[in-house]
């Protein structure tokens, strides 16, 4: 048991690194959080600095999620199921990245982190969550409804393959796409209301020039 609560508490300081912060450092603007919506994610640094900063936080923070699922996958311990120690470090760099001990439990929405654990215990679930995502985006210009979309499509998958497929799905892997389906329009609740209200921001792309 220690060792499933030491990979927890790791996956969580993981999980809780704000990339987003310390890319946008990295390309001359000290704070992002003082910039555009707030957030440190990879959609506020692509409206403030373009998509070539966004591709570094959507890369990093997509493989913090990733890394800390593979490197526990390498640890042998007899105290939960495996399946359900990976569930429980994948949601540790999740929340991490929600409410990083960092940044005074202040972070970003867990999109890209969720997208890299996931991407690891169910790739092909993810790929269809991706294909959601870009499609929504593509439609609609609006990140935060492409996001909820693509979180709400796993639990959504999984039902659909154990019910027509006649697929078995772990509860482990039930819990963490429940909880990712509750989570992301959680984190979002905020773009909901802007939704709501007609004033949440369309996403664009920045071409080189600064034309966007």
């Amino acid at each position: 048991m220690v060792l499933v609560l030491t990979a927890i508490i790791a996956a969580y300081l993981v999980g809780a690194i704000p990339f987003g912060l310390l890319v946008a450092r990295f390309f001359g603007v000290r704070d992002i959080r003082q910039l555009g919506s707030g957030n440190i994610g990879a959609t506020n640094v692509q409206r403030t600095l373009g998509m070539k900063a966004a591709i570094w936080v959507y890369l990093l923070d997509i493989g913090k999620g990733a890394g800390v699922v593979v490197a526990a996958s390498g640890l042998t311990q007899t105290a939960v199921p495996t399946d359900l120690f990976l569930v429980l470090v994948g949601l540790a760099a999740i929340v991490g990245h929600v409410v990083p001990v960092y940044l005074g439990f202040r972070g970003g929405k867990g999109v890209a982190a969720a997208f890299g654990a996931l991407l690891v215990l169910l790739p092909r679930e993810t790929l269809i969550a991706g294909a959601v995502f870009l499609l929504i985006v593509f439609l609609t210009r609006y990140v935060s409804v492409a996001s909820i979309a693509a979180a709400l499509s796993f639990p959504a998958t999984l039902m659909v393959e154990q019910a027509l497929l006649n697929q078995e799905v772990s509860r482990g892997y039930w819990l963490l796409t429940v909880v990712i389906g509750i989570l992301v329009p959680v984190t979002h609740r905020r773009n909901i209301q802007r939704l709501l209200a007609g004033t949440e921001n369309r996403v664009t792309i920045r071409r080189s020039g600064g034309e966007s």
